[in-house]
């Protein structure tokens, strides 16, 4: 019996035409997008090792039969990319305490700062990618992807329901913005409240030390969905700051998320402490706080934000 794939005696067949159309739109977008090249976004790496930074970089934690499975790669492969990249101190690896066999892998703060300009790169190229067409015709691209996707992928459900990213530009403008309008609807605090996350946000972006500070974006199909910083109090004192969730994302530990990574970072580059302010009609924060085991240390009454106000600073012993 004839492969529906092959040729009659004769010339080519409805099947033939489409196979040769998907391979000729294969063709064209790697060019597009520069994935031919060894040196992938203008480093020394493959873009085999930056598929696999990317997966490290957004889990908390992993093995590598999950990411042989996730890239569908040669495990002798994978194991040659993760040997050198313990090599050049980019990840970190533990074995399981419950599974010999198994090893936890992580990004490393090396690997952390290899990956981030290659992820901005990678942002970068592709918003050049769309600026050559017009809002509308993004649109229309985009949704081709999507269908693309949702005809040749997995269902939806089974992909992961968010990513944490570093910040990207223009990020930091939509933390101002959306703790302005969030809080102004939910607790309708004015406008000072603004301008106080906009000078925390200045300050955090113009004093900002890569080696002891951080800011997690959480992302969900392409959207911002929440934040948090760890900014650095003092030598020993890391601080989380601007702890937000979008309402259309809450429920799915989002927040516990963030305030765990923030808490991680700060044990990891030496912090002792790690100390919080808040105010104490931010129920669902405190829930979050209290689930990581930070204590309620100090109380304070103030008027502010156009409302009478009670604050709360917290801390957590490392």
């Amino acid at each position: 019996m004839r492969s529906p794939a092959t040729a009659p005696r004769g010339g080519e067949t409805k099947f033939d035409r489409r196979v040769a159309a998907v391979r000729r739109f294969n063709r064209f977008y790697t060019q597009q997008i520069g994935v031919l090249p060894e040196g992938y976004l203008g480093s020394s790496l493959s873009l085999t090792e930056v598929r696999v930074l990317f997966e490290l970089a957004h889990r908390d934690r992993t093995t590598a039969s999950e990411l042989t499975k996730e890239l569908e790669l040669d495990a002798g492969y994978l194991s040659r990319i993760l040997l050198s990249f313990r090599k050049r101190g980019l990840i970190g690896r533990k074995r399981s305490e419950s599974d010999a066999r198994q090893s936890f892998l992580w990004l490393t703060r090396k690997g952390c700062n290899a990956f981030e300009p290659l992820d901005q790169r990678a942002h970068e190229q592709i918003g050049t990618l769309l600026n050559r067409l017009p809002e509308t015709e993004q649109d229309r691209l985009i949704e081709a992807m999507s269908r693309i996707e949702s005809l040749l992928g997995p269902p939806r459900e089974q992909k992961v329901p968010y990513v944490l990213r570093p910040p990207r530009p223009g990020d930091m403008g939509w933390v101002v913005h959306r703790h302005g309008v969030l809080y102004a609807q939910e607790y309708g605090w004015d406008e000072q409240f603004e301008a106080l996350v906009a000078s925390i946000v200045a300050r955090f972006v113009q004093g900002h030390d890569p080696k002891r500070e951080r800011c997690w974006i959480a992302e969900r199909d392409g959207e911002i969905v929440g934040c948090v910083f760890c900014a650095k109090k003092s030598k020993t004192v890391a601080q989380l700051r601007l702890l937000l969730v979008e309402p259309k994302a809450r429920g799915m530990a989002i927040g516990t998320r963030l305030v765990g990574e923030c808490v991680q970072f700060a044990g990891s580059v030496g912090y002792r402490k790690v100390m919080l302010w808040t105010n104490d009609v931010l129920h669902a924060a405190r829930r979050i706080y209290e689930k990581a085991d930070f204590r309620l240390v100090r109380e304070e009454q103030h008027h502010s934000f156009g409302h009478d106000l009670v604050g709360q600073f917290w801390e957590l012993t490392l």
